[in-house]
């Protein structure tokens, strides 16, 4: 086990390698340019997302599918992997995972405007997009999007599911000293529940859950920096110095130059938002809306929330505390970092963790059902979501760090034939955005 272990982290780290790196955020960067910054209707943007009224045809309403994507979205890399790149790259990081946030929303924008204007209407009449129905009808590469979507089916389990489940029942062993199996049975429990009732269940407790721990989350970040109030200045100069000049050693830190700095904050940006790996608009595909403008927009603000908003939090918080110079890796980084402030720190590390985890199985498990209705047919969603049932127990109480690695790696691969759509597609989305910006 220990070689594949290896193995398979080797190939992990090959495949975020320097040239997925180099496709995404060119894709990024491209994209913003192309589209005149599209960032700059981000407040539109946010208006359109929460209203809940319904203005077309879909499965559910425009707020729904943002909550539901936000929901598989934000999970433990906007604490634990913050404070992974922190650790990597030095403060630094921050400010490359932010700048990743800003040039993701277009990306963003891109992939769900082409889910929608490409999704198709099932037998049963619900919805179904995403970039395995882009590659099909709109570049006729029926083959990518199998590939694809066998990608996202499996990458679900891993991601989205069984490590999910197992840092819960860790975190909630080494906080309460409470059994992984009992904290499994409820997690399956509670799961089963929301998911055996489809997209609008789940859209439906996302609707409540979302808002909820990101606010908590965010407040409770904002109090520990107002309790440090007086090095925040100090914090902000520090991100901005290192992430162009890196950080010299200090303490247990071996210290990072601006290469570093880049690669560890790019890479975990990338990874948080989910810009330009194709999941997110999956559910963009089933929302209300007029057209696909519309909901593209809506869509985009969810790079802003999970990078611009909630990472930059806790990165923040990391480096403001001044924990990233002990040493220790991102997992220790971020539970010595917001244990510096009694009672408040701890909860809301805790609180945040349980609910980003559970909400992130909500929203990949429709992630993998639609990419297996495509493959399969509608006849195995039922059966998929079973096997979703069963494999948060498993992962509740197994240790899964050769499936966290190859997670990672089927994770990596779906951008691929996405980036792909949306560089060839790049006209149509222009286009598109021309004809319904004026009237969105």
């Amino acid at each position: 086990m220990e070689q594949i272990d290896k193995l398979l982290t080797s190939v992990s780290d090959m495949v975020w390698g320097i040239p997925l790196l180099v496709l995404l955020c060119g894709t990024h960067v491209f994209l913003t340019i192309r589209l005149g910054f599209i960032q700059r209707y981000l407040p539109r943007a946010i208006g359109i997302s929460f209203q809940r009224k319904s203005e077309g045809e879909g499965d559910v309403s425009q707020f729904g599918a943002l909550m539901t994507a936000l929901a598989a979205t934000i999970g433990t890399g906007n604490i634990v992997g913050v404070a992974t790149a922190v650790a990597s790259g030095g403060p630094g990081a921050v400010l490359w995972m932010w700048l990743t946030g800003v040039f993701g929303i277009a990306t963003k924008y891109a992939e769900a405007l082409l889910s929608v204007k490409y999704r198709i209407v099932m037998k049963d009449g619900s919805m179904a997009g995403g970039p395995m129905y882009v590659l099909e009808r709109g570049m006729k590469c029926r083959w990518l999007g199998i590939i694809f979507a066998a990608l996202t089916a499996v990458s679900a389990f891993g991601i989205g599911n069984t490590v999910q489940a197992n840092s819960i029942a860790a975190l909630v062993r080494d906080t309460f000293h409470v059994s992984p199996w009992i904290t499994g049975i409820i997690m399956t429990v509670a799961t089963a529940a929301v998911i055996l009732g489809g997209i609008k269940s789940i859209a439906r407790l996302c609707g409540y859950l979302v808002p909820f721990m990101a606010i908590f989350y965010v407040l409770g970040c904002a109090i520990i920096l107002a309790m440090n109030a007086s090095a925040i200045p100090e914090t902000l100069k520090l991100i901005f110095q290192s992430a162009f000049t890196g950080q010299a050693a200090v303490g247990g830190f071996l210290g990072a130059g601006v290469r570093e700095a880049i690669r560890y904050g790019v890479a975990r940006g990338l990874f948080s938002n989910e810009s330009g790996l194709g999941s997110a608009p999956i559910v963009a595909a089933a929302a209300q809306t007029s057209n696909p403008v519309r909901q593209a927009l809506v869509s985009s603000t969810g790079t802003f929330w999970d990078t611009v908003v909630v990472c930059a939090m806790t990165g923040l918080v990391v480096v403001n505390t001044g924990t990233w110079t002990q040493g220790l890796d991102g997992s220790a980084l971020t539970k010595t970092a917001f244990a510096t402030i009694p009672v408040i720190g701890p909860t809301v590390l805790v609180l945040g963790l349980l609910t980003f985890v559970f909400s992130t199985i909500l929203g990949w498990c429709y992630y993998g059902e639609k990419a297996v209705e495509y493959l399969f047919g509608t006849q195995a969603i039922k059966v998929y979501r079973w096997l979703w049932v069963v494999a948060v127990m498993v992962g509740s109480v197994t240790s899964l760090k050769s499936v966290w690695a190859f997670a990672d790696i089927t994770n990596g691969l779906m951008a691929i034939p996405n980036l792909i759509s949306l560089l060839a597609l790049n006209g149509v989305i222009l286009a598109e955005t021309k004809k319904y910006m004026s009237n969105t």
